[in-house]
């Protein structure tokens, strides 16, 4: 399975917006969420906190992937503009559920769609961002000899550091590079221990 390495924006923490419209309360709660199972994790946890609410409408964006929901809603009056406000934003990795409680006045298909598009748009827009550059992880082997070396190369490039193992064949580390620092990396790593580094993928 190919990992998607586009760069992207998303939440950096969890926002929870509140509205009176009509007597109606709309609790709107955005997160990060990296996978659909997640997203739906978030909603669980709602309904669960909230098990008294008349609706419970979410929407969700996860790169190529979509999914919403009117709980209950006239078709088209939540899930749709919520998914809307999430796209509009250019934010993705995204999860908006907004919970109701019903105040007794009808607010109409055009005052719903309001209601839970404009909700869902401002619970994202006054939400914390966070810009996400995907890694892939790598593997570098290098003989005890050249740990000086590759502990020098690491410090000039940008690096995660995952596990050290020491073997017969020297220090084995995994790392996680940008996409476009693999090719270059790997060149400095052959040329700082003198063809001995290898990288390689996981």
């Amino acid at each position: 399975m190919s990992r998607d390495l586009t760069p992207f924006v998303t939440l950096a923490s969890p926002h929870r917006l509140d509205a009176v419209i009509e007597g109606s309360e709309f609790l709107a709660f955005a997160a990060r969420a990296d996978t659909p199972e997640e997203a739906l994790a978030q909603l669980a946890a709602l309904k669960e906190r909230y098990p008294d609410a008349t609706h419970h409408c979410w929407a969700y964006q996860i790169g190529s992937l979509y999914r919403f929901s009117d709980d209950g809603e006239p078709g088209g009056t939540a899930g749709t503009p919520m998914l809307r406000a999430i796209q509009g934003q250019q934010l993705d990795h995204v999860m908006v559920v907004i919970v109701r409680y019903y105040g007794g006045v009808k607010l109409g298909t055009g005052g719903l769609a309001r209601a839970y598009g404009g909700g869902g748009a401002e619970c994202l827009r006054t939400a914390p961002r966070l810009d996400v550059r995907p890694r892939v992880p790598r593997r570098v082997t290098v003989p005890y000899e050249q740990v000086s070396a590759l502990y020098h190369l690491l410090s000039q490039f940008s690096v995660e550091r995952g596990e050290e193992e020491y073997s017969g064949a020297g220090l084995t580390l995994a790392v996680q590079l940008y996409p476009e620092d693999t090719e270059p990396f790997g060149s400095a790593l052959r040329d700082a221990t003198r063809g001995s580094g290898s990288l390689e993928e996981l």
